[in-house]
């Protein structure tokens, strides 16, 4: 066992490795200059005076031997029963005085203490594990693991199962010293401060007093004074600006050297290839790992070595008063590291674009609503003179009977709300909102390497990290042709069939959805005519306020969307799970590979699943129906559905606001909600038990987890969201508004959970939001292309302005006339007797006296030598329809790619900072290489050489090296 714990009575005895506790020099004595785990200095204050006089007497003891005493030497005096028993009185009076001591650090040690019993060394990384009855086998692998962390040069300290809060959970606490973090920062390339950054910052916003209620105190947003950094050099250490060893370090860049440390070791001596924490995770030796908080989020930490941050970061951030205030970006990136760092940078960017596209999808809302009373087709549609007497086709077979137009004057006039001008203004400004979006976004970014030094870090830094993983599974070893090194590598034949594997199980889910899609599109053609036979004489209309806007269509179309939504909840939950099994199974070489192979199949998933019933009722939905006496039939038996009279764009914003506020409300119940209860479940016994003491290490264990991919589904939501509010917008120009209120609650929630309910991630570095940039270009540019085909087929813009400027009868600039020239005439003789509606069906007014009916079409009438086929107003609409397609994306294109082209991807102020950083790194190290050979030169002058310089013999030794240099 590497160490001993006892316990006696209430009191824990102090913990002793023996390699530490007796010096081998001395034979198996007691060394009274060896520091036990646990003790400090004697003599101090408020100790009772029986500890004092037991190490003393103990100390008194020792220090008595001759150093010939030891039990195996030749020389070595027998000991006299008067010493052996001092000595054991000492030992007793020593053990007496651990326990007293052991009951004053249970009472004065700090619950939130971040550091060892010595309160020196810093904790920091977490194991934690549950001892098992039958888990000989564990015990084993937990020896060796800890027993090789050892020999990596960590120091360990163990919490015994009875000091802890439910007596069975053992913490073992890790620290690393200053010579391994010396050696993996300079594996690891980590950038360190070696100068204060003295160029100044001229960069001065306009209106700066504007902002100044949405400031945070500068000691929160910037934690940090700013410095010239470089990557650490433990040959160089004293190039550094080292003030002092133990805090020199982060916390953050502390534990992600350790969690590196812990991810490589192996804990089995038979096989080598068995190592890494994650797998000694994955089959229960342990319970779980992480680096603590440095202190409870509702106040700061008793201990002053203690930062408090967390503190800070809910007061500040993390609270949902400061909802209007900026984030402290250089805070969260202290405590949590650049890759979370990163994402709250992003959120916050795109939350403060989504503010513009708000604005103006509220005026273009508010200028369908101020335009209401010129809506001319749809007082048509209402009037009696007009609406009431045109007879509609039935919807369905059988089930559906005639119904007059007028019927549909509430989704007409609601249609309008959305279906107007400012639709394709909006459409048009959103193609260029997204380019501004994604390009301002770059020069942000850009700002953010630069101030958070992850210039060139992808190529240094990233490409060495390979995951424990790929090095595990990959046996083949090569040489790389770049570090001449021997590397682990997957075979091109494992790689291929691998990657094809994955690929067909990524078709096969599409699928899926596919096929789910199409059974709600089956239930949509079925019910439908059942909610026309039930609602035929209206019963909905009983109802205060909704009951007239009740109808077949508005009932189908809710109902068949919340079936959606439902699946696709549940199909989500079943491909999570599919997505990590067949990415692990490819291999993945780095963790920046996995997380992107990993990002392109869920989001390709989520696409279809989530899009999929948008682009249904958009652009397939009332266009391949047919007409009256010639319907087009799904499955040979179910009529494809028609659009309302108002048009398709209604229900589309109807699916869309269900399927979108859904999710959103649904995600951040689920982020908020579930960590909540579970940690309160979980940490009941904490506050059935309030005398016990409930350590940092206990209350961080009883967090939730963060995860590996916690992140990865935080991006992921967003950028659903940022599909919704860009490729269906223009059916719905308050979406930004809703993405903005859901964004503003977002950044709170997600700051919220990380400071209160999840334990601290461990800290990593990433310089941009990786494949999520690609995805979001993807989505910006097929956003164009949805939005164009939103207004030409969807809406009926183009209809109504083909017969504005060319079918007007009167030749004026009216739209009076278009509900009766938009419908067709067909003869109700004609109907297929498997069409009729049955005699039940029809309304009361219906009487032989009515001879045709309308439907939605550009068809000559009967009787006509062409009759039931399309007008040549048809054509010039289609026509029409495909040149604003054209146009519409062509304009959009070329004002993208302008503003592409004119924004520069890099501030040029910050590409001078780069440069003059490099240029001054560069002579400050030219610098100090300099004047380190200058003393050494010195020395070995003084010390060693009498004789001058041959070489040079007329110049100084110093100007020789500077000439050399």
């Amino acid at each position: 066992m590497n160490r001993i714990t006892g316990r006696t009575g209430d009191a824990s005895l102090i913990e002793m490795s023996p390699t530490d506790s007796f010096n081998d020099e001395s034979n198996g004595h007691h060394n009274p200059t060896t520091s036990l785990s646990g003790s400090s200095q004697l003599g101090q204050p408020g100790l009772p005076a029986v500890c004092v006089e037991s190490c003393e007497s103990l100390c008194g003891s020792q220090s008595s031997l001759a150093p010939s005493d030891h039990s195996d030497s030749p020389q070595a005096q027998p000991l006299s029963i008067e010493r052996i028993n001092t000595l054991t009185g000492s030992w007793r009076k020593l053990a007496l005085f651990l326990k007293l001591r052991s009951r004053i650090d249970k009472k004065t040690q700090s619950k939130d203490s971040v550091f060892f019993r010595d309160g020196v060394r810093r904790i920091d990384f977490i194991l934690s594990y549950v001892e098992e009855k039958d888990g000989e086998r564990k015990q084993e692998r937990r020896r060796e693991f800890e027993a090789n962390l050892q020999n990596a040069g960590l120091e360990l300290e163990t919490e015994d199962k009875s000091e802890s809060d439910d007596g069975k959970t053992f913490f073992l606490k890790i620290h690393a010293p200053w010579e391994v973090l010396a050696t993996y920062a300079d594996v690891l390339k980590i950038k360190v401060p070696f100068k204060a950054n003295d160029i100044p910052d001229h960069s001065e916003i306009p209106m700066n007093w504007l902002s100044t209620p949405f400031r945070l105190p500068e000691r929160i947003m910037n934690p940090e004074p700013d410095y010239f950094t470089a990557p650490f050099n433990k040959e160089k250490a004293d190039f550094f600006l080292i003030d002092d060893k133990d805090t020199f370090f982060p916390p953050s860049t502390r534990n992600r050297i350790v969690f590196y440390i812990l991810a490589r070791c192996p804990y089995t001596t038979e096989d080598k290839q068995k190592k890494g924490i994650k797998r000694l995770l994955s089959n229960g030796t342990y319970t779980s790992a992480f680096p603590l908080h440095d202190s409870r989020y509702w106040k700061r930490s008793r201990d002053p070595n203690c930062e408090s941050e967390r503190y800070s970061l809910y007061n500040h951030w993390a609270t949902f008063l400061c909802f209007f205030k900026e984030q402290p970006l250089n805070l969260i990136r202290k405590y949590y590291g650049e890759k979370i760092g990163i994402y709250f940078a992003w959120l916050g960017f795109y939350t403060e674009m989504l503010f513009f596209a708000a604005v103006v999808g509220v005026i273009c809302f508010l200028y369908g609503l101020l335009t209401y009373e010129e809506n001319e087709w749809s007082k048509e549609i209402c009037s009696e003179e007009i609406g009431g007497q045109i007879v509609m086709c039935p919807l369905c077979d059988k089930k559906c009977g005639y119904w007059k137009l007028n019927s549909t004057c509430s989704s007409s006039w609601q249609s309008h709300l959305f279906d107007n001008v400012g639709t394709v203004f909006f459409a048009i400004f959103m193609g260029i909102w997204v380019t501004l979006f994604l390009e301002f976004w770059k020069r942000r970014q850009a700002r953010l390497e630069y101030e958070w030094d992850l210039v060139d870090f992808e190529e240094e830094q990233q490409q060495l990290q390979l995951r424990p993983e790929y090095e595990t599974k990959c046996t083949n070893r090569r040489l790389n042709r770049i570090t001449q090194e021997m590397e682990p590598y997957l075979p091109i034949t494992s790689k291929c069939a691998r990657t094809c594997l994955s690929g067909a199980t990524v078709v096969f889910w599409i699928s899926l959805i596919i096929a789910c899609i199409i059974g709600v599109i089956a239930y949509r053609l079925a019910v439908y005519a059942a909610f026309a036979s039930i609602m035929k004489d209206s019963p909905t209309n009983n109802l205060q306020v909704v009951g007239s806007l009740i109808t077949p269509q508005l009932a189908t179309s809710v109902t068949a969307s919340c079936i959606n939504f439902v699946i696709i909840m549940v199909l989500n939950l079943m491909y999570e799970r599919v997505a990590i099994w067949i990415t692990d199974m490819e291999i993945p070489k780095t963790h920046l590979e996995y997380e992107n192979k990993l990002t392109v199949k869920m989001f390709l998933f989520q696409f279809v699943n989530y899009y999929s019933s948008c682009f249904y009722v958009a652009f397939f939905k009332g266009k391949f129906v047919g007409h009256p006496g010639d319907y087009v039939y799904m499955f040979g038996k179910l009529r494809n559905e028609e659009c309302d009279p108002g048009g398709c764009l209604i229900e589309l914003t109807t699916q869309l606001v269900i399927v979108m506020t859904g999710k959103q409300v649904w995600g951040n119940i689920q982020e908020a909600l579930v960590p909540w209860l579970m940690n309160w479940w979980g940490s009941r016994k904490a506050r059935n038990h309030p005398e016990s003491l409930y350590s940092r290490w206990e209350q961080d264990h009883d967090l939730q987890g963060f995860g590996q991919l916690g992140l990865f589904y935080e991006y992921l939501e967003m950028v659903i969201q940022f599909g919704f509010i860009t490729l269906f917008v223009a059916s719905f120009p308050l979406a930004p508004l809703l993405a903005l209120f859901n964004n503003i609650i977002e950044v709170r929630v997600d700051a919220w959970k990380f400071t209160t309910q999840f334990r601290r991630p461990v800290a990593s570095k990433a310089h941009s939001i990786g494949a999520w940039q690609e995805i979001l270009n993807g989505v910006a540019v097929l956003s164009v292309v949805t939005n164009a085909f939103i207004v030409a087929f969807t809406s009926d813009m183009i209809p109504r302005l083909v017969y504005m400027y060319a079918y007007q009868p009167d030749r004026v600039m009216s739209m009076k006339g278009y509900i009766n020239n938009s419908l067709s005439i067909f003869s109700i003789s004609e109907i297929p007797e498997d069409s009729r509606p049955e005699p039940s069906e029809n309304p009361t007014w219906f009487d032989s006296s009515i001879t045709t009916c309308r439907y939605r079409d550009y068809r000559y009438p009967p009787g006509h030598e062409s009759q039931y086929t399309h007008t040549m107003q048809f054509w010039h609409i289609l026509a029409a329809k495909l040149a604003f397609i054209i146009i519409m994306e062509h304009v959009v294109f070329l004002v993208k790619y302008f503003v592409a082209w004119l924004i520069p991807d890099v501030p040029s102020e910050v590409k001078a900072r780069v440069k003059r950083e490099r240029y001054l790194v560069q002579e400050y190290l030219h610098n100090y290489e300099v004047e380190k050979l200058k003393d050494q030169l010195t020395r070995n002058t003084h010390n060693d050489c009498t004789c001058p310089p041959m070489i040079y013999p007329s110049l100084p030794t110093h100007e020789v090296l500077s000439e050399c240099l």
